[in-house]
């Protein structure tokens, strides 16, 4: 029996700083991305893993609420649409998909954290 450690489990971050206008989020960089918004944005989400696998990736924005967020169509929100963001403060938001991002599925997980 070969027992996982805390390293098989991290998360690889990536830091975006300072955001607007059109943003990529590449699956293959990392899967824990921080942001801060100071702009409208438009996110895209590159390189999903497989059919045959399942994967996903943590978004942490601040500010989000102080300008639009436009997320891809392929997005689909708990509760049908999308959550509103914190304008002065963090939210962390979460994105899975199983079949190679035909379809993501979006949750905020935390609010104004």
């Amino acid at each position: 029996l070969v027992r996982p450690t805390i390293k098989d489990y991290a998360l690889t971050k990536v830091a975006k700083g300072s955001v607007s206008g059109a943003q990529t989020i590449d699956l293959t960089a990392g899967n824990y991305i921080t942001a801060t918004a100071t702009g409208a944005i438009t996110w895209t989400f590159s390189n999903p893993p497989a059919n045959t696998a399942a994967g996903g990736f943590i978004l942490v924005l601040t500010n989000g609420g102080n300008y639009v967020q436009t997320w891809p169509e392929t997005v689909k929100w708990d509760g049908g649409e999308a959550p509103e963001l914190t304008a002065d403060g963090t939210d962390v938001l979460v994105f899975v998909t199983d079949d190679a991002g035909a379809t993501w599925r979006g949750t905020r997980a935390m609010e104004d954290v």
